[in-house]
């Protein structure tokens, strides 16, 4: 996947570099699948415009993508450097739409999050979260955005994203085996705006409890996992 890359940091210099962990492994992309890329981004829609759809004011994660299962699991230790989104284009009437119901300023934070209590409850508590990345300047575009400090991330951690107001990073009407869940609940998930539930304090916990099939969350993760020992001499 070509992308560029953003990075709130100011360079004074020619050039700058972005610190990548001491001791660091193989990057992987969570989430970016050559079997199963991503999908083109709802907006507009064609032909019927009003088949835009946007992730609004929730906390979420993808589930499955195609075989893929909880591709945002955390398998091993490392660290979460950077994220991806695919946004669509909305047209203007859409954007109106959209600022008008959820707010002014299209942004998201990324998060790690785990589950806690019995698996069956669906409840994940919030670990770390960014700060809130401004979209719409890269509307219509696939960017890539530079976590000011690496996030430390251990096996069973999740990488979810939060939405403050709106995003357009979103596919609906896929295949059965594309599926995510939200921090919504009960008869919220039904709800044509339901109320706002994104998950914003860290160290709260919150019921993901509204699970759908048929849709993707066009986000991928960059994940650095703990170099492995292959040396074990050299390291004694």
């Amino acid at each position: 996947m070509r992308r560029a890359l953003l990075t709130a940091l100011a360079c004074s210099a020619a050039s700058c570099a972005l610190a990548a962990p001491a001791q660091a492994g193989t990057v992987t992309e969570l989430g970016d699948f050559k079997d199963v890329p991503f999908p083109p981004a709802d907006c507009p829609g064609q032909p019927n415009t009003s088949d835009c759809q946007s992730i609004a004011q929730v906390s979420g994660f993808q589930v499955q993508v195609g075989k893929h299962s909880v591709p945002f699991k955390i398998r091993k230790p490392g660290y979460v450097i950077a994220f991806t989104l695919r946004m669509s284009k909305p047209n203007p009437d859409q954007v109106n739409f959209f600022k008008t119901t959820y707010g002014s300023t299209p942004e998201v934070r990324l998060d790690v999050i785990r589950q806690v209590g019995k698996s069956s409850a669906k409840e994940y508590k919030l670990l770390k979260q960014t700060q809130a990345f401004k979209l719409q300047s890269y509307f219509g575009s696939t960017q890539s955005y530079a976590l000011h400090t690496p996030f430390r991330v251990h096996k069973d951690d999740i990488i979810a994203l939060t939405v403050p107001t709106w995003l357009p990073a979103f596919a609906h009407s896929l295949p059965s085996d594309n599926a995510w869940r939200t921090s919504h609940t009960g008869s919220e998930c039904a709800a044509t705006t339901p109320p706002s539930a994104a998950q914003e304090k860290v160290g709260s916990t919150k019921v993901y409890g509204c699970f759908y099939r048929g849709a993707r969350v066009l986000y991928s993760v960059t994940f650095v996992p703990d170099a492995q020992v292959t040396n074990t001499a050299a390291a004694r």
